[in-house]
């Protein structure tokens, strides 16, 4: 077409289109409802009750400790002719802090956090980038969030009416992440009802200074139940104060064989704690716990044991969750091995050839 040919039709230039980049151009996402309004967010009263009891606190802390310490990395896969093989990739900048405002070593423990209590978390995505995938996202606490078309406790998958604080969100700019087994506290109500009702029977015997006994009237006139009350009480505040208490003729006083540890029901404690463990699926012998089946086990068996039994599946849901915003054929994960090396080795004995090592010449 000439420079003088007629335009006879009405029109618009398009916008010119530009290749999309890793970290390429924001678009920022319009704020919902109070994301973002750390005074409206909630944590849950049923995490917080289980998080009270030490065993579950311990055993929350030692996963969240490791997802803490770890980072991401980006790869591909392409097959070599014999099995597929992973292929390093340049990061994308969300992978070294996805909420702007927040570290991942904060973040991603408070997102494993979701995934072991409840069972899912969600992230709402608070910027794109120019060819259209997540570029930063914020974390939306379990306690505010609410699905009209799933009430739980079972996740069957992902929501299509996501609620928090009572506004709808839009499906598209939340990231859903679920877990493969059941949130913790619902897996097992009883076991931790009786954790805190054990904790508070405890707590009660603790604050005795004085031993578990029988107050006993052995004549006189007899007392009402009001009286009998009100002497119980005098006697209990005179021996805390006196080293020794005055009875007349008319009272005897009979301490039982309680001890200070059957008081504090210490057999029953750590019965509890081991409870907690198996709901956990944490190793007992990380929390304490002496069960008398585990050999001598040092810090590198112990972290594996950690990762392997505890805390990979929630890793794993995590990063897979996160791969399915990245292209298509792009995958993320946690870099596990700086985790699982052992500083304890010398460095020349992890230079060595493997067929130079004692496991091989044995």
């Amino acid at each position: 077409m000439g420079i003088f040919s007629k335009v006879n039709k009405a029109a618009i230039s398009p916008p010119p289109v530009k290749a999309a980049a890793a970290g390429s151009g924001f678009f920022p996402q319009t704020q919902m409802g109070n994301i973002g309004n750390f005074y409206a967010y909630q944590a849950g009263q049923a995490r917080n009750k289980a998080m009270s009891v030490a065993a579950i606190s311990r055993s929350r802390d030692l996963m969240a400790s490791v997802l803490a310490c770890m980072k991401l990395k980006m790869y591909t896969e392409i097959w070599n002719g014999e099995e597929m093989e992973q292929v390093p990739l340049a990061p994308r900048s969300w992978l070294s802090q996805l909420d702007p405002k927040m570290p991942n070593n904060f973040l991603y423990p408070w997102v494993f956090d979701d995934l072991f209590f409840f069972g899912r978390a969600f992230l709402y995505i608070t910027a794109r980038t120019a060819d259209g995938y997540m570029a930063s996202a914020t974390r939306l606490p379990q306690g505010s969030v609410t699905t009209e078309d799933m009430s739980g406790p079972v996740w069957f998958g992902k929501s299509d009416a996501i609620f928090f604080n009572g506004q709808q969100l839009p499906t598209e700019d939340v990231v859903q992440i679920l877990s493969p087994t059941q949130g913790m506290i619902y897996m097992s109500e009883q076991v931790i009802a009786t954790a805190l009702q054990l904790e508070a029977a405890r707590y009660r015997n603790s604050t005795s200074a004085i031993p578990a006994g029988i107050l006993k009237q052995t004549g006189g006139e007899p007392l009402s139940a009001t009286e009998l009350a009100d002497l119980s009480a005098a006697f209990n505040a005179a021996r805390a104060t006196n080293q020794t208490a005055a009875l007349n003729e008319f009272l005897s006083y009979t301490e039982t064989t309680a001890t200070p540890d059957k008081m504090l029901l210490i057999e029953a404690a750590n019965y509890q704690a081991l409870e907690c463990a198996r709901l956990c699926n944490v190793p007992p012998y990380l929390l304490g716990i002496s069960t008398g089946s585990y050999a001598y086990t040092n810090s590198q068996s112990a972290k594996g044991d950690l990762w392997t039994f505890g805390l990979s599946m929630y890793a794993e849901a995590i990063t897979s969750a996160l791969s399915q915003q990245l292209p298509r054929g792009t995958m993320c994960e946690f870099d596990i091995e700086k985790y699982l090396y052992d500083y304890t080795m010398p460095k020349h004995d992890m230079n060595m050839p493997k067929e130079n090592t004692q496991e091989s010449l044995a």
